[in-house]
């Protein structure tokens, strides 16, 4: 898999998986999630997988400073309905890193590390998304602005003649150039813009 060469410096985010751990399927159940890896869960990298890496990675700085996160032990709650907007691709994101995931998802092994039921939809709240610990109920909830970084001026030619029926390879090619370009500038140049990423405890 060739991906932009931006993809690998964005920072990793490393949890601590206790399930990982007692399966043996990782050391320590130290895990440590990369940016391909979302975008390889959505299948595409944008705005939105960027600005929900971002919400994720300073959630879980904000909720375990100086800690490793614990992956598994963690609600993440959207203002959103499922089937609103971008929330499906927001969650995605936020229940890989976290375990997170709805009423579908792994029930526990011996009455330990369930991790259905800790995503949940349409949740009333000032921010966009909202995570908590479950062992010590501290929470954080975090808005992003996409619009906060501008997209490049030439966005609407590229993407009309690069989406066009039988675009030239070379219209493709530089439709797909500029939108990673516009995804670097937010997950690599604006990564801790407070304006992009906004924190509400």
């Amino acid at each position: 898999m060739h991906t932009p060469a931006f993809f690998d410096a964005v920072p990793a985010i490393t949890v601590a998986d206790p399930l990982a751990e007692t399966l043996g399927a990782a050391e320590g159940g130290l895990i440590d999630y990369r940016y391909v890896d979302a975008v390889k869960l959505a299948g595409h990298s944008c705005p939105t997988v960027a600005g929900a890496w971002l919400m994720t990675r300073a959630a879980l700085a904000r909720l375990y400073p100086g800690q490793t996160p614990r992956r598994g032990e963690i609600r993440v709650e959207l203002r959103q309905a499922i089937d609103e907007g971008v929330a499906g691709v927001i969650a995605g994101v936020a229940g890989l890193v976290t375990g997170a995931a709805n009423e579908g998802g792994f029930k526990g092994l011996a009455g330990r590390f369930a991790r259905h039921g800790l995503l949940h939809f349409g949740v009333p709240m000032r921010g966009e998304i909202r995570f908590t610990r479950l062992d010590n109920g501290q929470s954080v909830e975090l808005s992003h602005r996409p619009q906060t970084v501008a997209r490049p001026a030439t966005m609407s030619e590229l993407l009309r003649d690069g989406l066009a029926p039988q675009a030239p390879a070379a219209a493709r090619r530089a439709f797909a150039e500029a939108w990673q370009g516009w995804v670097r500038a937010i997950v690599i140049e604006h990564a801790d813009d407070p304006a992009l990423i906004e924190l509400a405890a």
